[in-house]
């Protein structure tokens, strides 16, 4: 189970290796808005996105005799370069099971970063049944995207410093609009407002027909999505709310937030025109939010966690291509 005190522990693992990255803001975002919006560049973090917090705790988590043995994973991009440079940087080999219709940009990356990429097809094939097949003999570890509790602890670590950074804003009382796929980072982000900033509470966001998190919070139990690919925000597409984050999720966050593909090609547009940050969509859905869903918004200001700009530079294209012409 994860606590404050397993991310507080994560927090000490990850001192020195981790980037603390800044919250940004733009008058002209918070006119879009209509409220304050402060964003968390967790796109500046190493490999560009938060990923890498969560998957350097639970590597230097593991017993010494374990983790010599490498590690395996399975993530369309983010969470493949995260294992894989701090696989790399431990000194340790990594495997890495992705969907072949993921970014180029991710795959190459991640081999880049010196794991070993292993494809697979995401609507015939199970990515657990191609890690088993493919870890047989091997001992690897799995580092699970979101559903781990050193994991969770990891990315809980960025709820801490949004904590520290608000209070030295002077923001007390905020929505914190995170990117959600299966909820390791929003679970781990609410953990740690709940000791730190309980006036700061965590809602999930998520694309049109994968919002399985917000559903299951409506309802109460696990939702899944009917579809497993199709959204560009490739990076927050899951199945299902992980076992382990959907309660606490239903503790602490509040209510979802569901955008559309547009809405996050619009926000991938605007951070580069007003804050000089580049986002990948699935990245972006957090600020399309806050700038076109204002209304679902309970507090005066909002926190936007932007957590990825692993953007592949055709959709960047089109992006900017599309909304400034």
């Amino acid at each position: 189970m994860s606590d404050i005190d397993q991310i507080l522990l994560a927090k000490d693992r990850l001192s020195g290796h981790v980037r603390q990255t800044p919250i940004l803001t733009s008058r002209f975002l918070d006119e879009i808005a209509g409220r304050r919006i402060f964003v968390k560049a967790e796109c500046l973090q190493h490999t560009g996105s938060f990923k890498f917090r969560g998957a350097w705790s639970a590597i230097t988590g593991l017993d010494s005799h374990v983790a010599k043995r490498g590690v395996i994973a399975f993530s369309s991009g983010n969470h493949a370069q995260g294992v894989a440079l701090a696989a790399q940087l431990n000194g340790i080999a990594a495997c890495i099971i992705m969907p072949s219709n993921a970014p180029e940009t991710k795959i190459r990356n991640t081999r880049a970063l010196g794991a070993e990429v292993v494809l697979y097809d995401r609507e015939t094939e199970s990515r657990e049944v191609v890690a088993e097949h493919v870890n047989l003999g091997r001992g690897l570890t799995l580092i699970a995207p979101f559903d781990d509790p050193l994991v969770v602890a990891g990315q809980g670590t960025c709820g801490l410093e949004i904590a520290e950074q608000a209070s030295d804003l002077g923001v007390s009382n905020a929505d914190v609009l995170v990117n959600c796929g299966g909820g390791g980072l929003t679970s781990g982000i609410a953990l740690a407002l709940e000791a730190k900033a309980p006036g700061l509470r965590a809602r999930p966001v998520e694309p049109e027909e994968f919002d399985d998190v917000t559903r299951s919070l409506r309802s109460g139990r696990f939702e899944r999505n009917t579809r497993k690919s199709g959204s560009i925000c490739d990076a927050i597409v899951t199945e299902s709310p992980g076992e382990l984050t959907l309660p606490i999720m239903k503790r602490l966050c509040g209510p979802g937030f569901v955008v559309s593909d547009d809405d996050c090609l619009q926000a991938v547009a605007l951070a580069f025109a007003y804050l000089r940050i580049v986002l990948e969509p699935g990245g972006a859905a957090a600020l399309a939010s806050a700038l076109f869903h204002g209304n679902e918004i309970d507090s005066e200001d909002a926190i936007v966690v932007a957590t990825g700009g692993n953007v592949d530079p055709g959709i960047f294209r089109v992006a900017l291509d599309r909304f400034y012409p």
